[in-house]
């Protein structure tokens, strides 16, 4: 997402409706396009549209599943079939014993197929916003949806030998979303002690690197994120430096502040009540970063360091 969320920032319509008014997103507004390039980042939340597949840039990678679950959903958020979801229990005991973690895979790769649902908007307190997107992809089509949940997968098993129980918002069985909405509500509800939003984005193929987006105070409507803002910011940091360590992945150079970025226009965020962040992993639209993407043993990498900043958050020293 050049986005940054799973809030709809980062769809993918048949490989993300919106495409910038120049070469990658689609501008579908107005305002934005007059914006030029860098209008693709006020989007949705999550990753930004992708643009018409170009040269190809890195491989298609396995893909893994995607999309979860669905817990009945308020008026405001369109409803998708799906199971509830549940923790994962520990597999092990360790620095995380007792701890819930929350992890929120970016997008749904059914999207495409119900874009009526997931243009519908939501509450998101300070404004409304699409339920999500389709996320973006790399030149050679593989998808932001596959790499968030592959990526997800492999941090749910290291966290969970570390002693934590693990929460998904999905994980590739329902038809499409969840909503922004919904995906904050779940970790919410699970009284989660940290969470974390992966992503990837779609910006122009000349931008490079990772960003961690933290939120901003927001008290408007129903979003309160005065008691997360500062929690959220910790996790922020250890989740840049950790992230950075274990991928040498480089600071993103088109936005944010070494590799920090704060936002107050996101679904995810603004309606958490739990500690969360997003990471945008790297832009897919960019050969060398999407060469790491469709990696497996660098998506290893990232699931390193996403566990090891969750680690050092909620259990310092250890």
């Amino acid at each position: 997402m050049t986005g940054t969320t799973s809030d709809p920032q980062y769809p993918e319509r048949p490989r993300r409706a919106r495409r910038l008014g120049i070469a990658v997103l689609v501008c579908t507004v107005p305002a934005l396009c007059a914006g030029g390039w860098f209008g693709w980042q006020a989007l949705a939340d999550g990753s930004r549209p992708a643009a018409a597949p170009a040269a190809s840039a890195g491989t298609a990678a396995d893909p893994a599943p995607e999309p979860a679950p669905s817990e009945p959903a308020p008026a405001s958020s369109p409803a998708a079939g799906g199971p509830a979801p549940s923790a994962s229990a520990p597999t092990g005991s360790g620095p995380l014993n007792g701890r819930t973690v929350l992890l929120d895979p970016g997008h749904n790769p059914g999207n495409a197929k119900h874009t009526t649902e997931i243009n519908q908007q939501v509450d998101i307190g300070n404004t409304r916003k699409e339920c999500d997107t389709t996320g973006t992809a790399t030149n050679a089509g593989y998808s932001e949806a596959a790499y968030t949940l592959d990526v997800v997968h492999r941090a749910r098993e290291i966290l969970r030998q570390r002693g934590a129980s693990v929460v998904l918002t999905q994980d590739g069985d329902r038809p499409f979303g969840p909503c922004i909405d919904e995906r904050a509500r779940i970790g919410n509800q699970a009284k989660a002690d940290a969470a974390v939003s992966v992503h990837a984005d779609g910006a122009p193929s000349g931008a490079h690197g990772f960003h961690v987006i933290m939120p901003g105070k927001v008290i408007a409507g129903q979003a309160d994120t005065s008691a997360i803002v500062d929690p959220s910011h910790r996790l922020g940091v250890e989740l840049r430096d950790a992230f950075r360590q274990a991928t040498g992945q480089p600071y993103a150079d088109y936005i944010g502040k070494d590799g920090l970025d704060t936002r107050t226009d996101l679904g995810g965020l603004n309606l958490s009540r739990v500690p969360k962040v997003f990471i945008e992993c790297g832009n897919m639209r960019n050969a060398a970063d999407a060469q790491h993407m469709t990696d497996p043993q660098w998506r290893q990498k990232a699931a390193e360091g996403i566990a090891e900043a969750v680690t050092a958050f909620l259990a310092p020293g250890s």
